[in-house]
């Protein structure tokens, strides 16, 4: 029997329309005649997906006994039973039951596939195995269905239901996803703007991934070499030359202008002599990756067809080349590669791009400076080699001579060759050289006829002996040369890693010179390191040490190096070769940039206070002038009026007087607590009392001494809501404030709404109101102090939001505005809930 096909419907979001979708394909094939029956179907109660049900057959489920409840599960053995042509099956990443017959319903799938039953079914983005962690730091929701991608790359048919942020939150404000107690709570957390633009994002490049998988499939069947340009995919070659930067960015311009893909290829030698890396390769990998580039290294001897190789693979339309700053007779000699790609590219574009500078118009030969030599072997094992050298010839024209004499003169000079190939390998080139004309001249006394004298009488003897002293140097060159190469190499790697280290350091620690001078003492070599400065017309102090014996001046150093004109490095112990010396100019660079970097720092911290503090003041002397004057004016002739004796108040003239003065002096603590608690978040004064506490707590404590204005608070919180680790008192504020603006703002007839819900490891509090709303671009700077909005009819100093902010940010949790459905602001308040294994209050102070 033939295996059923599996179609499935693939949405970013949930409500994007995915059941809604496969509802539809099923009705069509049901209306051609198709034998299609619903295994299992979640309308979530949405009556556009209901009325989609129609006059499908509906299998009834199985129903499964669980912990004193009844669950609901697809029954795949009356599907099987029932063998329709197709079988609509929703929510593929769904957990069945515990005891049904399989644990996750994709299994259940995999059996109507087996059994020769189309199965058509719906998943989400975030469901996906390789991509629900990265959803979980986007939308802050932990998803505990994931299915396998391989479950969904195997599907015969992928369709991608999409729909824009903007109409998915306008379908959920209507009502079309879930209830209208849910609505507010969904849209401020897990259907917010930026959550549903990832979030499709992350589909639309799965499924590209997905077409792009098919069609390199599809060119392997049909054995098509040639690239198709479906996409353009720009190849560019890496060399390390010190023209790379400019080829790789012309390649960058080149895919952005286009809007393809930027693949950077270095091809490097297998033949065992590896080239050494020149140190503007690494930055030109830096640079492709900073430009959006991937890079791949590939290892082959032919580097044409390589890259050309790698270019098809990756279904490439152009390849860009540097041009070649290497003479004609070296290119006549050892071939082009630029050439040879032209050659080999066949449908592939090849640009070239010119490296010439108005400063350099021609290229030429170069001849590099001589650079120090570096000990590449060892003493034990140089004294190894040159005791080899002498011995071997000896020994082995000892055991020939005994042992082996009839084996002729061809098998005595092989073995000769294997001594001195043995010695090459230990000592390199000089040890060789040397058992290679011991070896020859005993070969020739004692092996070449005639026997014990210096006279060759063969030809053919004299050309052998001379082919073997040649190939013994040649093999001690090439090993003298790989090992030398391979310890520069090591060196320049352990050279970068620690001007890395101290990059890194300068970013990650307040005060890095300490580790940054350790660095540079054991990076050298160096028993003692001390970093030294001068006052004006002062003498050399030492700032740090580190190490045995560091020099506490230039004079009592071996080598030094000066970072600036009042600063150096000072190093004991032996003193640095040319190398080293270039290595430690680099490093005090690097201390450089960071002495600058910190100084850049302090002066920017000053000035940034310096700043605050100015702006500060010039706003409370504007909010002192009014804010504070109009309540004390207000008090002062309503107490004046009752001490007036010539005039007899009535009764409820009295009482209004001691009204007025009641919500003045109301509304002037409210400014004094507010200036206080900004001063105390500008001073970095606050304490922290951390401990938990109720959500519905808080927001009672916050709001019962609140002066609502008539506006209607509706308080929605569960029960069973986590509690948040908080300072409740400074949470008391946070909510007052936030409740207080949201009164001032909404209509007397609209009622402002409090609601909780819990979101992963934090418990977000919503307050909305109905009123004119925030416009997107001054979002921000409502939470600045004494920042108001609106035409001024409103009262108020400007300085709620402000501390609601500044404390939210000390208890490291988050206030965002957002919009209310049909008008008005929601304020998002975010704080973190008390871990699971909390077991009593903690109290932290900071």
């Amino acid at each position: 029997m033939a295996r059923g096909q599996l179609r499935i419907y693939l949405g970013a979001a949930p409500g994007v329309g995915k059941t809604y979708a496969m509802l539809q394909e099923g009705a069509r094939r049901s209306q051609r005649g198709a034998d299609v029956v619903i295994g299992v179907v979640e309308t979530h109660g949405r009556q556009q997906t209901i009325g989609q049900l129609g006059d499908l057959e509906l299998v009834p489920r199985r129903s499964i006994a669980y912990r004193g409840t009844v669950l609901d599960e697809m029954d795949v053995e009356a599907i099987v039973a029932r063998r329709p042509a197709i079988c609509l099956v929703d929510e593929l990443a769904h957990t069945n039951a515990p005891g049904s017959r399989n644990e996750k319903r994709w299994q259940d799938v995999d059996e109507l596939l087996e059994a020769g039953i189309e199965v058509i079914s719906t998943v989400n983005i975030q469901h996906l195995e390789s991509i629900h962690d990265v959803v979980e730091r986007i939308t802050g929701a932990t998803q505990r269905e994931v299915i396998p991608d391989a479950i969904v790359r195997s599907a015969d048919q992928i369709h991608l239901v999409d729909q824009t942020p903007e109409a998915l939150r306008r379908r959920m404000a209507h009502g079309n996803i879930y209830g209208a107690d849910r609505v507010d709570a969904a849209l401020a957390n897990y259907f917010r703007i930026g959550n549903l633009a990832a979030l499709r994002e992350l589909a639309l490049m799965w499924v590209a991934d997905q077409v792009e998988e098919g069609l390199q499939s599809y060119r392997e069947r049909h054995e098509i070499s040639e690239g198709w340009e479906t996409r353009e995919r720009i190849v560019v070659a890496i060399t390390g030359a010190p023209s790379g930067d400019q080829v790789i960015r012309r390649a960058a311009r080149l895919a952005a202008r286009v809007r393809g893909e930027l693949l950077g290829v270095r091809v490097r030698s297998v033949d065992g002599l590896a080239a050494k890396e020149t140190p503007s390769l690494e930055s030109q990998k830096q640079l492709l990756a900073a430009l959006g580039g991937r890079y791949r290294e590939v290892a082959s001897g032919d580097v044409a067809k390589t890259l050309v190789d790698v270019a098809r693979a990756a279904n490439a339309t152009q390849i860009v080349l540097g041009s070649s700053r290497r003479s004609r007779w070296n290119e006549l000699v050892a071939g082009s590669v630029i050439n040879d790609v032209i050659r080999l590219s066949g449908h592939i574009d090849i640009l070239v791009i010119s490296t010439e500078t108005p400063d350099d118009p021609r290229p030429r030969l170069v001849r590099p400076a001589m650079p120090n030599r570096v000990d590449t072997l060892s003493t034990r094992r140089r004294v190894i080699a040159w005791v080899l050298a002498f011995a071997i010839p000896i020994v082995l024209t000892a055991l020939i001579h005994y042992l082996g004499r009839g084996m002729g003169f061809p098998s005595d000079l092989l073995i000769f060759l294997s001594g001195c190939v043995a010695v090459a390998t230990v000592g390199g080139l000089a040890p060789a050289l040397v058992c290679a004309v011991g070896s020859s001249l005993l070969l020739n006394w004692y092996f070449t006829e005639p026997f014990y004298t210096f006279t060759i009488a063969e030809p053919e003897n004299l050309l052998a002996l001379v082919v073997f002293v040649v190939v013994a140097g040649v093999v001690g060159l090439l090993v003298s040369r790989a090992a030398r190469q391979a310890a520069e190499a090591a060196r320049a790697r352990g050279e970068a890693e620690t001007l890395a280290a101290m990059a890194a350091m300068s970013n990650a620690i307040d005060d890095p010179l300490p580790a940054m001078l350790n660095q540079v003492r054991q990076a050298l070599g160096a028993s003692g390191a001390s970093f030294l400065q001068r006052p004006p017309d002062g003498a050399w102090a030492v700032v740090i040490s580190d190490g045995v014996d560091p020099p506490s001046s230039p004079e009592s150093a071996r080598s030094s190096a000066p970072i600036d004109d009042d600063s150096m490095i000072a190093l004991s112990g032996e003193g640095l070769t040319g190398a080293d010396a270039e290595v430690l100019e680099a490093f005090c660079a690097q201390i450089s940039t960071v002495l600058h970097q910190q100084d850049l720092r302090r002066e920017a911290a000053a000035a940034q206070q310096l700043s605050e503090v100015n702006d500060l003041r010039a706003a409370l002397l504007a909010a002192v002038s009014h804010d504070l004057r109009t309540p004390l004016a207000a008090i002062k002739a309503s107490a004046s009026s009752l001490r007036q004796t010539d005039i007899e108040w009535p009764a409820e003239v009295r009482a209004e007087f001691v009204e007025t003065i009641e919500v003045q002096t109301d509304r002037l603590t409210d400014l004094v607590s507010n200036l206080l608690g900004m001063s105390r978040i500008q001073a970095g004064a606050v304490r922290l009392n951390r401990r938990p506490a109720g959500v519905d707590e808080i927001v009672a404590a916050s709001i019962a001494g609140l002066d609502v204005r008539g506006v209607e608070i509706d308080i929605d919180i569960a029960d069973d809501l986590p509690q948040w680790d908080v300072d409740p008192d400074l949470a008391e504020r946070v909510i007052a404030n936030l409740v207080d603006n949201a009164v001032k703002w909404s209509p007397h007839d609209r009622s402002v709404r409090i609601t909780a819900a819990s979101t992963g490891r934090d418990v977000t509090l919503l307050v909305v109101d109905h009123g004119p709303g925030i416009p997107r671009e001054r979002r921000e700077q409502v939470f600045e102090p004494f920042q108001r909005l609106g035409d001024g009819t409103v009262g108020g100093t400007g300085l709620g939001l402000a501390v609601a902010k500044g404390l939210t940010n000390l208890l490291g949790g988050r206030l965002d505005i957002d919009d209310t459905p049909g008008g008005g602001t929601t304020m998002v308040l975010r704080l973190a809930a008390v871990p699971n294994d909390v077991p009593s209050p903690i109290v932290v102070a900071t």
